[in-house]
């Protein structure tokens, strides 16, 4: 179960008595995110409203509406990072899931027994670092956890973000993944391009993500080789709080240009086939707001993330491209 800590948004409600506030998190705790408002309407007497657009991360926190809204405080909820705010009235709250990792922590000591692990997780299962490698060091594995970069604390990576498993690369075996998540566990995978295993304590199992990781390099390296035969691009700037990339927009754009492309720029919000289907004219994209949307969805043309163009312009020159997703931050 999902649990928010509440009391720190009550006692920064309490400290600037705002008239009304917002609250938003990603879409598989929006039921939790709402008896928290409702709490909060119930303590306080105010109102607070829940923001269920989409939030992806820290990249993606949806500021714009409670500006919108007029609140005083917005509570993005369960992108926790290694500081407590990124912009004025934005505050990030820290929600962890209670689920015990105990038995299948156990279960994986028996398949890495021996070996030196890197351990990691996601924003939720922090907290049950220490416990888990506890279990495994004593059923003989040993574990490293990997420093925090960026805005990542130490042994937790984004989707996109993975200091601490990178700064290990030469120093372990293989990587194990606390949580459920392919989404993040195949990133680990594809940036290190090492063996990882996901500890699922909801199915009580260790599974290995390499095939699946491997899936969508191919995939993503298809797009690559299919854009180097576009004549005209489109590059698209997010237009997320975060993902306002538009120095590298305009670097891939002088850089295609002088490989002979017709290059035009676009601004989106949210990057969707249909979105682009929208404009005419274009044989390839490439998106620099968030690199999980080209490795993760489904497109009618190329949709290239950073890491893929650079791919691509390496390409164009005739140089290796192999390790283009080794990367600790893809972009």
């Amino acid at each position: 179960m999902i649990v928010i800590d509440e009391e720190k948004i009550f006692k920064e409600i309490e400290s600037q008595k705002p008239a009304s506030v917002s609250l938003n998190g990603p879409d598989g705790i929006l039921p939790q995110i709402q008896q928290t408002a409702i709490n909060i309407t119930e303590r306080f007497g105010i109102p607070a409203y829940v923001i269920a657009d989409t939030t992806w991360g820290t990249c993606d926190l949806n500021s714009n509406a409670g500006k919108v809204l007029g609140t005083g405080i917005q509570f993005n909820v369960g992108h926790t990072i290694n500081t407590d705010s990124i912009e004025k009235n934005v505050i990030l709250i820290d929600a962890f899931d209670d689920v015990k990792f105990d038995s299948v922590a156990k279960k994986c000591a028996e398949i890495v027994k021996g070996k030196t692990i890197g351990l990691v997780t996601d924003s939720q299962h922090l907290h049950e670092m220490e416990n888990v490698k506890s279990i495994l060091l004593e059923n003989g594995v040993n574990v490293k956890i990997g420093k925090g970069g960026g805005q990542l604390n130490d042994g937790q990576v984004f989707g996109c973000e993975f200091y601490p498993v990178t700064k290990l690369k030469e120093e372990v075996d293989a990587y194990v993944f606390l949580g459920q998540s392919n989404f993040h566990a195949s990133g680990i995978a594809l940036s290190t391009g090492m063996p990882t295993y996901v500890l699922d304590p909801y199915f009580n199992e260790v599974r290995e993500v390499s095939e699946f990781a491997q899936k969508l390099k191919k995939k993503a390296t298809l797009a690559i080789y299919k854009a180097a035969e576009a004549k005209t691009f489109g590059i698209i700037v997010g237009l997320k709080e975060g993902q306002l990339s538009k120095l590298f927009a305009l670097e891939f754009k002088k850089e295609l240009e002088k490989e002979g492309k017709n290059v035009q720029l676009f601004a989106l919000t949210d990057i969707t086939s249909d979105r682009l289907n929208n404009l005419k004219g274009i044989d390839a994209f490439i998106q620099v707001a968030c690199p999980r949307i080209s490795t993760d969805n489904q497109f009618d043309k190329p949709v290239l993330s950073s890491p893929q163009a650079n791919a691509l312009l390496k390409l164009l020159r005739n140089e290796n491209i192999e390790e283009y997703f080794e990367l600790p931050h893809w972009l």
